[in-house]
């Protein structure tokens, strides 16, 4: 809600159900027996979530051979092909989102290591000449050294709790290795009507050509530091980076971020690894829908 700056209900009282359990584990029974109903109240609460989520998982698997079946047919990255799918064959839905958000990052984790990385003219990578891989690969060792430490630590104190921590610590591992495939699998891609942009499993973009006001290009304004409202598709780096290109949009334009959640920008950062031809072609497709308008 603060990330969001609003006040939505549903996350308020989700929020009150799992800071009622996390007092089950955090507080001893001895000092918790008077509010012990009270808790209560939070199992039940997330109880029903599940069961929604539950239900909802049901009714995403009868549509998979369909979304994939879609997915296989379009030219568009994975990203944004099995994002499109499942907005045409599902009803919108957060939880929907969030449970196609894990099912890319499993499907990056476990499914695309046989595949080769797209190469194609029309496509720009932003991670090659960053340090982004071997920052993830940093911070998937640092896990698995943290889970190791604190899973021996815990298991004496409290078995559910070292449990917790594995589970949360295994799935972040797995988060990493999504990510860093989905990075190398989902280049920039310049199509003749829009352009897809997408950093990993953390945001994805799509713009058309039509909704670019102008690009900025000038070193100056590069190296500022990058305003409120403007997205980066920048891959971190050991050393401080610049963007290539910033695009100033017409009106702001949706991205969608982790767990499927939607916010909107009217300027994009944009840093790749071959910013000659990447920005020559954004001039051709500006110009060409110059000339048509």
């Amino acid at each position: 809600m603060a990330w969001k700056r609003k006040l939505e209900w549903k996350n308020l009282i989700i929020g009150i159900a799992g800071g009622l359990i996390l007092v089950r584990f955090l507080i001893p029974m001895e000092y918790l027996a008077p509010f012990e109903a009270v808790t209560w109240i939070g199992f039940a609460v997330e109880g029903g979530l599940l069961l929604l989520e539950f239900l909802l998982i049901v009714t995403i698997v009868k549509f998979v051979p369909k979304l994939i079946r879609a997915v296989k047919s379009s030219s568009l990255p994975v990203t944004f092909a099995f994002s499109k799918a499942v907005d045409e064959q599902m009803k919108p839905h957060p939880l929907i989102r969030i449970i196609c958000s894990e099912m890319l990052m499993f499907y990056y984790a476990f499914a695309t290591w046989r595949k080769k990385t797209p190469t194609s003219t029309n496509e720009f990578t932003l991670h090659q000449k960053s340090s982004l891989i071997a920052m993830q690969i940093m911070l998937i060792h640092a896990v698995v050294l943290e889970t190791v430490g604190l899973h021996w630590f815990f298991h004496e104190k409290s078995i559910i709790l070292s449990i917790v921590l594995l589970i949360l610590n295994l799935y972040t591992v797995l988060f990493f290795i999504g990510d860093i495939q989905a990075v190398r699998h989902n280049p920039i891609v310049v199509s003749d009507e829009k352009l897809y942009l997408s950093l990993g499993l953390m945001k994805r973009m799509e713009i058309k050509w039509t909704e670019i006001e102008n690009l900025i290009e000038n070193p100056e304004q590069l190296k500022q530091k990058l305003s409120k409202n403007t997205i980066d598709f920048i891959a971190r780096d050991f050393d401080e980076v610049h963007p290539d290109v910033i695009l100033k949009l017409k009106q702001p334009s949706p991205v969608t971020l982790i767990m499927g959640m939607k916010k909107e920008f009217d300027q994009v950062a944009i840093r790749v690894d071959e910013p000659l031809e990447f920005k020559a072609l954004l001039r051709e497709k500006l110009g060409s829908v110059s000339e048509r308008g």
